[in-house]
């Protein structure tokens, strides 16, 4: 049997039933599964296989979305995507069976529905978790149905087959943990006590959460993570590195204020407290809602505030120097314009000339002279050359 390509997937049945579902083209929808699985940095062979995975309507998985401590950003960054398709695709991609702010039903109907699904899809569904969890006062400044922030947490992650945190806040607590922290606010894995994935962002990347989802449908197992639960294939490199404004620092050409010559002409923003060098983040790399290089903080001419860092975002002055990891400025830069050079003047000429003519000059001497002594030493007798 021969292995399934990317390019054998465009007269499937499923794909042409994604062309009806979503409005997009079979031939747009194969290029953006290929897209998605070369972001990930997946091997050949791995579009095809993404590609069936997401036409394939009886694949989807069950999601029980959680709001707590957050201002709807993350979903709105889901919801309010440019891409003509993304939204649609999330959707699609996943059976949305719990989320309070796009449910119809409310109140106890929407608590029915949660448990229901959680009932059918025991060890199956993903959880996905928005806002930090306020932990002081034993949970009461947050609370949905009469339970509290926490309970709702533990009773929905004991049989998901995957929790998700998404945004900075679920991720490592945001902006509601800065001190002086008056809830107690912390992170879905702080709370639980264990690692989750975290895909923090304010608000993150669709993309990022999307592509998690995709490999979990496709593989079965979620992509590779660091040490902080983050996909490695969205947050394995610093901003810096990927930065366009990146070939200025290497220059030594920095903005020193906003709206200056600098600025304008878009020199890095490191001077401006820019956290690219220690945040780490494909923001760059990918951009937001498709519209091109300008559509992430520093393509818009504003310093990284590093927003998926904790210690980082919300905690540093926005403006204070970024502690820059792997890369260092030079000792020494070069001159912003370099002056040019101009031809040599007659007067520079003769000095020259006359330098030159001087060594030369000296070094005849002191070879002729080196040569006497050397006949000298040859005729005169070996003692008396000694002596």
């Amino acid at each position: 049997m021969e292995p399934i390509t990317i390019f054998s997937l465009e007269q499937s049945p499923d794909v042409a039933d994604v062309e009806r579902r979503l409005g997009i083209s079979r031939r747009d929808f194969l290029k953006f599964c290929a897209a998605m699985a070369a972001t990930m940095g997946l091997p050949a062979g791995a579009e095809a296989a993404i590609a069936a995975a997401v036409a394939n309507p009886a694949r989807r998985p069950s999601v029980i979305w959680l709001h707590f401590q957050e201002c709807t950003g993350c979903s709105e960054s889901l919801l309010r995507a440019e891409h003509p398709t993304l939204e649609k695709l999330i959707l699609d991609v996943i059976s949305l069976d719990y989320h309070e702010t796009l449910f119809a039903a409310a109140g106890h109907q929407a608590e029915a529905a949660r448990r229901a699904a959680m009932a059918e899809h025991k060890g199956k569904y993903l959880l996905v978790v928005e806002g930090a969890i306020p932990t002081k006062e034993n949970g009461i400044y947050c609370k949905i149905g009469g339970q509290t922030a926490i309970d709702m947490l533990k009773e929905c992650a004991a049989d998901a087959a995957a929790v998700v945190a998404i945004g900075s806040c679920a991720s490592w607590g945001g902006m509601p943990s800065v001190g002086p922290n008056p809830t107690g606010a912390s992170s879905a894995g702080a709370v639980l006590g264990k690692p989750v994935v975290t895909i923090p962002g304010c608000p993150p990347n669709p993309y990022n959460f999307l592509s998690t989802v995709v490999h979990y449908l496709t593989f079965g197992k979620l992509p590779a993570l660091d040490h902080l639960g983050r996909p490695k294939f969205a947050y394995g490199r610093l901003v810096h590195e990927n930065c366009e404004r990146r070939p200025h620092f290497d220059a030594g050409r920095f903005a020193g204020e906003f709206g200056d010559e600098g600025h304008r002409l878009g020199w890095c923003l490191y001077k401006l407290g820019c956290k690219g060098p220690e945040t780490y983040a494909n923001c760059p790399v990918i951009g937001f809602n498709d519209i091109g290089e300008v559509s992430w903080p520093v393509g818009c001419g504003h310093p990284c505030i590093g927003c998926t860092e904790q210690g980082v975002g919300f905690t540093k002055p926005i403006h204070a120097l970024a502690d820059l990891k792997s890369v260092k400025p030079p000792l020494g830069y070069p001159h912003i314009s370099e002056p040019r050079g101009s031809g040599a003047s007659l007067a520079a000429v003769a000095t020259v000339g006359a330098l030159a003519g001087a060594v030369a000059g000296a070094t005849w001497a002191i070879n002729r002279n080196l040569g006497e002594k050397l006949e000298v030493e040859k005729t005169q007798p070996e003692h008396e050359a000694k002596s």
